[in-house]
């Protein structure tokens, strides 16, 4: 495979990876099989660090929240990056599992696009500072899963070690935990992102706990119950049109700062082959026209998206962000295609258990 010579990438998050695969019993159209093994990694494994966790983030009227950066990386391969290229392509049969409470989703057009209740932050901490990316709650059979890029969960920077201190935040607004803070646990993702750090497999599914309420401090219940949970799709055709829903914060590289982090933000399209980006190993990735920056990252992409039920299929989450024409703005993210080998993964962690902390 040929890779492009002028490019123009950046990661959205520091070089991260989260290990893992999970073991789940959905009923689906296809059954996968991974090739490698999945591998996982504990988060918060008992209920006292959880705790600590939980109380680290909500402490003095959630100020480690309010200081939190979006999380990326300066390193960046600069120039033009061209679509196409990619062997992004469906390695089995079509799949799909359905949203908490939803049997069928019918798309709908709509001129106001209603945000999803799923979405969030994902808040962890590097080297003593904390920072965010985006995720959404995603379907589970104990109703306790987050969906968001590998490089979200798992720092490649420090012998892989997993990123401090990790909670998910169903609708963050400003220090605000509407729904609860929910405690990661175990982390799950594909060996190759374990091990090589290939963006190919920049996927991660968090096991999280019952949420806690940060005012009350009891058991909030469990995070699909509270916000629900986007349906999981793999091997699909690529040229579909997806929702894509971030927060991002960054600036483009000509300085401009159009967002703020403080809200959602959202992109719509069909997807296309994405470019070779031999730096992050990424050679089957796919693209989305979007002018998201960073702190977009791990933000789901989804199909089938109906604006009236907030709920889809999520088959891809925001891995890299780009610059196609060299004008100094980015217009499009990447995802990492999901195939047969993610629903091994997404299988593994979606059927897993994670309980109450309190």
């Amino acid at each position: 495979m040929n890779t492009r010579a002028k490019r123009f990438i950046l990661p959205l998050g520091a070089a991260v990876t989260a290990t893992g695969m999970i073991g789940a019993a959905l009923t689906t159209s296809a059954g996968a099989t991974a090739k490698p093994s999945p591998t996982n990694v504990n988060l918060a494994s008992s209920k006292s660090k959880a705790n600590e966790t939980a109380k680290f983030w909500s402490a003095s009227g959630g100020k480690q929240l309010k200081a939190a950066t979006r999380y990326s990386n300066d390193s960046s391969v600069k120039g033009k990056v061209k679509f196409g290229g990619s062997d992004a392509a469906p390695d089995g049969k079509t799949g799909t599992v359905p949203p908490i409470g939803q049997e069928k989703i019918t798309p709908t057009k709509v001129k106001n696009v209603n945000l999803p209740r799923t979405i969030g932050k994902v808040f962890f901490r590097v080297n003593g500072k904390p920072y965010w990316c985006s995720a959404s709650s995603v379907q589970a059979k104990y109703r306790n899963l987050v969906a968001t890029a590998a490089h979200c969960v798992y720092d490649t920077d420090a012998n892989r070690e997993t990123l401090d201190r990790w909670v998910f935040i169903p609708g963050y607004y400003q220090a605000k935990a509407p729904w609860g803070i929910y405690v990661g646990k175990s982390a799950y993702t594909h060996y190759d992102f374990a091990v090589y750090e290939d963006y190919d497999s920049d996927y991660a599914f968090v096991t999280v706990y019952n949420g806690i309420n940060v005012r009350t401090w009891k058991d909030a219940g469990r995070l699909g119950d509270n916000v629900g949970g986007q349906g999981f799709s793999w091997n699909q055709k690529i040229g579909q049109p997806v929702y894509t829903f971030g927060y991002p914060a960054g600036p483009h590289p000509d300085g401009d700062r159009p967002f703020t982090g403080v809200t959602p933000k959202w992109c719509y399209g069909k997807t296309r082959a994405a470019g070779v980006t031999a730096a992050y190993k990424a050679e089957a990735q796919i693209a989305l026209k979007c002018s998201m920056t960073a702190g977009s990252a791990g933000g789901p992409w989804i199909a089938k998206y109906s604006s009236t039920k907030r709920l889809g299929y999520i088959n891809g989450v925001t891995s890299l962000i780009g610059d196609s024409d060299g004008n100094g703005r980015y217009d499009f993210s990447t995802s990492p295609y999901f195939d047969s080998e993610t629903y091994a993964v997404y299988k593994k962690a979606a059927n897993l258990w994670s309980g109450s902390i309190r």
